[in-house]
């Protein structure tokens, strides 16, 4: 599956546009990730903790989007766009969105 944020794929045509498709996961902060993270905000650096946290979260909600665009048989999702929103304290939303078609080589 194709998947890209761009509006078209060079070297392909969109057959059939299936519509929105989207995933999204909400995770909660790890405690251990908030005490590394305090000490971090004391002598700077990356919060690696976070880091992995919204990479794996990206990634879920991507592999959810994809799931839901094969559902519709789509073998291409165009406009790829991620959102993140608070949830609750602690908690974020993390939601991959896009375009879900059927592409084809050009002739």
């Amino acid at each position: 599956m194709f998947v890209v944020n761009t509006d078209s794929i060079p070297g392909f045509q969109i057959v059939e546009v299936k519509g929105l498709v989207q995933g999204n996961t909400v995770r909660a902060k790890h405690i251990g990730r908030d005490l590394a993270a305090g000490f971090k905000n004391i002598v700077g650096g990356e919060l690696k903790g976070y880091t992995e946290l919204l990479t794996e979260s990206r990634r879920e909600a991507t592999v959810r989007m994809m799931e839901q665009a094969k559902q519709l048989g789509a073998n291409a999702i165009l406009n790829v766009r991620f959102s993140t929103s608070a949830i609750t304290a602690g908690a974020s939303e993390i939601m991959a969105y896009g375009t879900a078609a059927t592409v084809a080589p050009l002739n």
